[in-house]
């Protein structure tokens, strides 16, 4: 038995099943044969944060947010950013992948030698190796 993958969620990757259409966790499931996901505390701060606001994005982080602590193991880190709090996990070696769409954060985390899984096409994800 393969052991799971555990992937790191970010703010753009929880509020992709809204502004994207992507069935998230199908498409992690079709990528990875087993993953438990994770998800930093700032992570769920910006997205409730932006929950906050109206419209669309509103929306969709309402959603990330409701499925960060549904479907995600919420850890603490020491980066109250989001960003730093990915890369800061991502550079610990444990994680096999982080799921992100945010362009600036995917180069980051490919420098630290982590796997990113990001949207491909419409509504699929894809793996692109570091």
């Amino acid at each position: 038995m393969t052991p799971a993958t555990r992937v790191v969620l970010d703010t753009s990757a929880l509020m992709m099943p809204v502004e994207c259409d992507v069935r998230l966790f199908d498409e992690l499931s079709r990528l990875l044969d087993s993953y438990d996901c994770v998800a930093p505390r700032a992570v769920v701060s910006e997205l409730d944060g932006l929950a906050g606001t109206a419209g669309t994005e509103a929306t969709a982080a309402s959603v990330g947010a409701d499925l960060a602590r549904e479907r995600c193991r919420i850890v603490d880190t020491d980066a109250s950013y989001a960003d730093d709090a990915l890369v800061e996990l991502a550079a610990t070696g444990e994680f096999g992948a982080v799921v992100t769409n945010d362009q600036p954060l995917k180069r980051r985390v490919l420098d630290a030698g982590v796997p990113v899984i990001s949207l491909r096409g419409q509504n699929k994800l894809a793996i692109t190796r570091p």
